[in-house]
C-alpha cells in the first residue's frame, strides 16, 4: 500500500521515537493490531519507518481473536487477516484464552467495569506470553496523546493515583519494552492519515462498546478542550512536569 506521512505527524512520531530511544537495530518487534485504525496506521507507520530508518528491525503484527475457536477465526480476525495481506505484514492470531460470559452480561451479573478489566488484562497477558516465547523484545502499541491524556484523568477519578501509559515502558527487568510511537500524534491525525491511506477501521462486535468508563472519561475530557483552549497541550506538557514537592506526599521520616 502506497501513501505518505504528513510532514507535521512525521516530525511527531520522529520526536517520540527519539526522546524515548525506542527503536534500534536488530530490534524484533511485535505489533498488537485489533482492528481499531489506531493499530492499523502505527502498523503501516512501522513499515513506513522500516524502509526509510538507517536500521533494520523484524516486524510482526499480533491479533487476539475474541470471536473463533481456534479451528475457525472470527469475523475480525479475518478481516484484519486481510489487511496485513495487503500490507504485507506477517501476522499471527491467537484465540483469546477468556471471552466474556454473554448470558452473565445479559442477566446483569457481571458489572461493565470488570468485564472490560478482565478482557484487558487477559489480552495483555497473552501478548506478553508470545512476546516471551518467540524472543521479541519489544511490543508496539497504537496508543496516541489523546489515550495517554484520557488516562491520565481515568487514573485519577477512579483509581486515585497519578499515573498514565508512558511512550516506552520496560517491563520484566528489561526484557520487554512497550513502545507507543503515535504517543506525540492526535487521534484526528490519525483518522485522517487512515482516510488518505485507505485504510478503514474493522468494526467490533464487543458488547461494552461505547459504553465504558474509559468513555465517560474521554467525553468529559472533551468538554474540557472545549471550555479552554490550548487545555490539551497544557495537560500533555504537565504529565512531563510534575512538581513532586507541591503534592501531598508524607514526610519520609515521623517524628
Amino acid at each position: 500500500m502506497k501513501g505518505t506521512m504528513p510532514s507535521g505527524m512525521n516530525r511527531k512520531v520522529g520526536r517520540a521515537m527519539h526522546d524515548y530511544e525506542m527503536l534500534a537495530d536488530g530490534d524484533s518487534i511485535l505489533v498488537a493490531v485489533s482492528g481499531g485504525i489506531d493499530s492499523l496506521i502505527l502498523a503501516w507507520l512501522l513499515l513506513f519507518w522500516e524502509k526509510k530508518a538507517p536500521i533494520s528491525y523484524r516486524l510482526q503484527a499480533i491479533h487476539v481473536d475474541m470471536e473463533g475457536n481456534g479451528d475457525f477465526p472470527g469475523r475480525v480476525a479475518q478481516a484484519v487477516s486481510q489487511v496485513m495481506e495487503s500490507l504485507d505484514f506477517p501476522l499471527v492470531v491467537l484465540p483469546a484464552v477468556w471471552k466474556p460470559n454473554t448470558k452473565q452480561q445479559e442477566q446483569g451479573e457481571s458489572p461493565q467495569k470488570d468485564i472490560c478489566f478482565q478482557c484487558a488484562r487477559s489480552r495483555r497477558t497473552q501478548l506478553f506470553a508470545y512476546a516471551r516465547d518467540h524472543s521479541f523484545g519489544k511490543l508496539a502499541l497504537g496508543h496516541h496523546r489523546d489515550d495517554i491524556i484520557d488516562t491520565f484523568f481515568l487514573n485519577l477519578t477512579c483509581a486515585g493515583n497519578i499515573s498514565t501509559m508512558r511512550p516506552k515502558q520496560e517491563l520484566f527487568s528489561g526484557n520487554l519494552s512497550v513502545i507507543r510511537p503515535l504517543a506525540y500524534c492526535d487521534k484526528e491525525e490519525i483518522t485522517w492519515l487512515g482516510e488518505q491511506l485507505g485504510l478503514v477501521a474493522i468494526e467490533t462486535d464487543c458488547p461494552m462498546e461505547g459504553h465504558t468508563r474509559r468513555q465517560e472519561v474521554h467525553e468529559l475530557v472533551q468538554s474540557i478542550y472545549k471550555h479552554i483552549p490550548d487545555a490539551k497541550e497544557h495537560i500533555f506538557a504537565a504529565l512531563g512536569n510534575v512538581r513532586q514537592d507541591y503534592l501531598l506526599l508524607p514526610s519520609a521520616e515521623k517524628l
